[in-house]
C-alpha cells in the first residue's frame, strides 16, 4: 500500500496518524454527503453504507472537470492524476448499545450516552470502503469490537462534557483519551474502536488490488 495513490475520504486526525503511522501520506478529500441512515438499517449495514456513500462522494468528486483541473495545478501526481487511478478508503463509525449511537450534538447529548454506556459493555463497529476510482474494483466491510466500561461518576462526566473531546467522537468518547482510564477490557481490535481497524484494511486492500 505504500507505494500507492491513496486518498483518504476523511479528516479525522486519529485515521491519518495511523495511516502515517504505516508510512503512507494520503491525500485528504473530506467528503460533504448526507449521512442519513435509511429506516430500520442495522448495526453493519449502516456504517457499510455510509462508509461506501463517503467514498463515491470523494469518486464523484475526483473524476468531475474541475476537481481534476485543481488537483493537475497543485503539481501533486499523488493526488490521483497518474497513469494508476487511485484508491479511496472511506470510514464510518459508530457505538451500538439497544440502538445506534453517532457523535453527540452537545453536552446534554453527550451525558446521556456516557451514563447509558457506563458499567456495562457495548459494540463498535466501524464500515470501511475501499474503491479504485473510475473503475469497478471495491470491497466494503465492517469489523466490530465490544468494549466494556468501568463505573464513573456523575461529577467526571460533567466536568468531561465541559471539554472538546466528546463532540467529534461517535459514543463521546476516544479510546486513546480520558475514557482511556475506564475501559476494563476490550473485545476485538482495539483499532476499530479508534475507527480505523488497520490489520483488516491491508488485508482487505491487498486482496482487492490482486483482484483481476
Amino acid at each position: 500500500m505504500k507505494n500507492e495513490n491513496i486518498i483518504l475520504a476523511s479528516s479525522s486526525p486519529r485515521r491519518i496518524e495511523m495511516m502515517e503511522a504505516h508510512g503512507i501520506n494520503p491525500i485528504i478529500i473530506k467528503p460533504d454527503c448526507s449521512e442519513t441512515l435509511p429506516a430500520n438499517i442495522g448495526m453493519q449495514d449502516a456504517v457499510m453504507f455510509l462508509s461506501l456513500k463517503k467514498a463515491l462522494n470523494v469518486e464523484a468528486k475526483l473524476l468531475s472537470e474541475s476537481c481534476c483541473r485543481a488537483l493537475q495545478n497543485s503539481g501533486k501526481r499523488k493526488c490521483g492524476i497518474s497513469d494508476e487511478p487511485p484508491y479511496i478508503i472511506a470510514a464510518d463509525t459508530i457505538v451500538y448499545k439497544d440502538g445506534i449511537i453517532g457523535k453527540p450534538h452537545d453536552a446534554d447529548d453527550a451525558l446521556q450516552i456516557l451514563k447509558k454506556l457506563r458499567n456495562s459493555s457495548h459494540f463498535v463497529a466501524t464500515g470501511i470502503a475501499i474503491i479504485q476510482t473510475g473503475r469497478p474494483k471495491r470491497k466494503v466491510f465492517c469489523e466490530v469490537t465490544e468494549v466494556f466500561f468501568k463505573n464513573y461518576s456523575d461529577a467526571m462526566l460533567a466536568e468531561y462534557v465541559k471539554t472538546d473531546e466528546p463532540y467529534d467522537k461517535a459514543g463521546g468518547y476516544a479510546v486513546q483519551g480520558t475514557f482511556g482510564n475506564y475501559i476494563e477490557r476490550i473485545n476485538g481490535d482495539i483499532n476499530n474502536v479508534i475507527g480505523f481497524p488497520w490489520d483488516r484494511i491491508a488485508r482487505e486492500f491487498a486482496m482487492l488490488k490482486d483482484r483481476k
